[in-house]
């Protein structure tokens, strides 16, 4: 036998299991890709509803999320950076916006999903239940008294979204210029939130829905939709993200699921407001 026909013949024999084994493993890679969970970059306050609603997910047959929470402005500069993220859910529509002028996300791409409140807490010391509808925050009202040597905490004014809202609020109740100087800046209003509640500061600025995530604080006051900024949510899939299930998991936000899960937490649902 040549060389040729014993080659020839050898490769008829190894042929088929050669294509059997990278059928094999496009298989396996293709299983795999279908059990990736979504990675979801979520600003921090959507912490408590996006948890259960992980569970919800996971129950109608879907791969466990892999949820990061930070604020906003971190979450979409690491975006922005090339992070994997295969939906992305901000707090408020600017850093959608800068990632949209980045080419990070499609212009047509982002959805406004929901809204919230802007409240004033204090550290929760009475098991008494609080006042179901807390009085707006007025241009009169001395928080500085309340605060005495204390802090007010709340988002980084400067980049976090829940402290833009914050300094804007107060800036139109000629409040801001009196607290200015005893302010505690966090990276995401999560962390402020946790900072009154384990009594370190006086008062914070935080979003509704944390307010009622959190027993160890108590609302003292909220704030005038017209003192500042509407507060939406906006998701979208990063133009990089190739994950198919990503825009499942954005059309199961706007389902009944969601709605009831969003509402619970203390959201404003907004699944029916335009893009």
């Amino acid at each position: 036998m040549s060389m040729f026909r014993m080659v020839s013949s050898r490769l008829r024999v190894l042929c088929p299991a050669l294509v059997f084994g990278c059928l094999a493993f496009a298989l396996s890679v293709l299983t795999a890709q279908a059990q990736q969970g979504v990675t979801v970059f979520a600003a921090a306050s959507l912490q408590t509803a996006l948890d259960q609603l992980d569970k919800d997910w996971q129950a109608a047959g879907h791969a466990p999320l892999v949820i990061a929470y930070a604020g906003s402005a971190t979450l979409a500069q690491q975006i922005d950076k090339g992070a994997p993220a295969d939906l992305f859910i901000s707090a408020d529509t600017d850093w959608m916006d800068w990632l949209v002028s980045r080419k990070q996300i499609a212009a047509d791409a982002p959805l406004t999903v929901l809204g919230n409140r802007l409240v004033l807490i204090a550290p929760n010391m009475s098991t008494n239940p609080a006042p179901h509808a807390p009085p707006f925050v007025n241009k009169g009202d001395d928080l500085a008294a309340v605060l005495k040597s204390s802090r007010l905490a709340m988002g980084d004014p400067r980049s976090v979204p829940a402290g833009k809202y914050g300094k804007a609020a107060l800036q139109y109740l000629g409040l801001w210029d009196g607290l200015s100087a005893s302010v505690a800046p966090f990276d995401n209003v999560r962390m402020a939130l946790n900072f009154v509640a384990r009594r370190e500061a006086a008062l914070g600025i935080v979003y509704a829905s944390d307010a009622v995530a959190e027993p160890r604080v108590k609302i003292i006051g909220q704030f005038a939709p017209d003192s500042h900024p509407p507060i939406l949510y906006r998701a979208a899939v990063p133009a990089r993200a190739t994950n198919p299930e990503a825009t499942h998991f954005l059309a199961f936000l706007r389902s009944e699921t969601a709605k009831k899960r969003f509402v619970d937490a203390g959201f404003v649902f907004l699944a029916g407001a335009a893009r």
